[in-house]
């Protein structure tokens, strides 16, 4: 930027301004000292004021940009439940949930009213797919088909169109279906809440084609579009 004049900051000069010697300043002539230390006295004087002219010009130092601020991230629920329409070997489409484990329903149980009839040791080699928090994440799965019954010791448990749903202990992976038509009364459940037809399946599970949109987090409490108690 063009700057007119002199500079805005006054500076105090260490000698008088005499004619010809402007705001630098003549050096004071020391008698007796040689041509030599004079120059050097000269050319240091200069450079002093030529520094002091340069900061009084330039304002001083810059100032510095603050750093923005760190992004934040969003917190997600660790708990929260997802469950998913997922083809399965020859079953067909089925419903997994978040670990993309294939969930059961049990012919010993009923959907209207819903209950569950699997505890005890029935519950250690099936363990109930628990409602872990107040919402769910959907993927092709109807929202009007979730609902929670609440099991006999206080947990609550998902619901697909009233049947309650399982996991099977014996599933290593997701796509594991190993637990189709055990004793011929566990079924993996699809979407509709129906028993899957086909053998069991080992490994491969991957989310349906027909399925790939997510729906938005939808309330699984009972009443919210669901089953209830």
């Amino acid at each position: 930027m063009h700057r007119r004049g002199s500079a805005k900051k006054l500076l105090p000069l260490p000698e008088p301004v005499s004619h010809g010697c402007r705001v630098l300043g003549c050096p004071r002539r020391i008698e007796g000292a040689p041509a030599m230390n004079r120059t050097r006295a000269l050319v240091l004087a200069t450079s002093a004021a030529f520094g002091l002219t340069t900061v009084a010009a330039c304002g001083g130092t810059a100032p510095q940009q603050a750093a923005p601020p760190p992004a934040t991230q969003q917190q997600t629920d660790p708990n929260q439940v997802k469950l998913t329409a997922t083809t399965v070997g020859q079953l067909g489409q089925v419903v997994t949930d978040a670990s993309g484990m294939t969930l059961y329903r049990y012919d010993g149980d009923s959907a209207n009213p819903p209950a569950s009839h699997c505890d005890g040791p029935c519950s250690q080699m099936w363990p109930p797919a628990l409602a872990t928090s107040s919402t769910a994440t959907l993927d092709g799965i109807d929202q009007s088909a979730v609902g929670v019954i609440l099991r006999k010791d206080g947990t609550k448990q998902i619901t697909i169109n009233g049947w309650a749903v399982y996991r099977f202990i014996k599933d290593a992976a997701p796509g594991d279906a190993k637990g189709q038509g055990a004793q011929q009364k566990w079924y993996a459940v699809t979407p509709q809440g129906k028993k899957a037809a086909g053998a069991p399946a080992t490994g491969g599970g991957a989310p349906a084609s027909s399925a790939k949109k997510e729906t938005p987090t939808t309330s699984i409490d009972p009443g919210a579009g669901g089953y209830g108690y």
